[in-house]
């Protein structure tokens, strides 16, 4: 009976993961991928459905002591969203600042009101509080 029921899950488990009759299959038009021995790489796609990738990376010493080698990366990606917008982002990546895309479909900070702007331009000219105030 166990022999069954791990037959049957086996048989379950193939069928659900083979493609759907409403699946459609999206071809890669392009694609290159092109890594260096010091650690440099260089990689692109384009699918018929639009969506275009690129990066390129390489090694470089981490600016932190303790840390090993990190890879800075920078890219970028577009495709077109379900209301038809295109959507463009490229991106930087590093140790010191971490992932920073832009795009415009990015949300952005509104801006400082301009009395909250006049009191910090203020305290940017006030000299730093002596060693052990905090």
């Amino acid at each position: 009976m166990k022999m069954r029921v791990i037959f049957l899950l086996g048989v379950l488990a193939v069928a659900s993961s083979a493609p759907q009759a409403g699946d459609k299959v999206i071809e890669i038009l392009s694609q290159e991928f092109d890594q260096q021995p010091d650690g440099s790489y260089r990689y692109s796609y384009e699918t018929q459905n639009g969506i275009k990738a690129e990066e390129t990376g390489s090694l470089k010493k981490a600016t932190k002591p303790e840390s090993a080698d990190v890879i800075i990366a920078q890219g970028g990606f577009s495709y077109t969203a379900p209301d038809g917008t295109v959507i463009n982002l490229n991106y930087v990546a590093d140790d010191d600042n971490g992932f920073q895309p832009q795009g415009d479909h990015l949300p952005t900070p509104p801006p400082i009101p301009p009395a909250i702007q006049k009191a910090l331009d203020y305290l940017a000219t006030l000299p730093p509080p002596p060693p052990g105030r905090n």
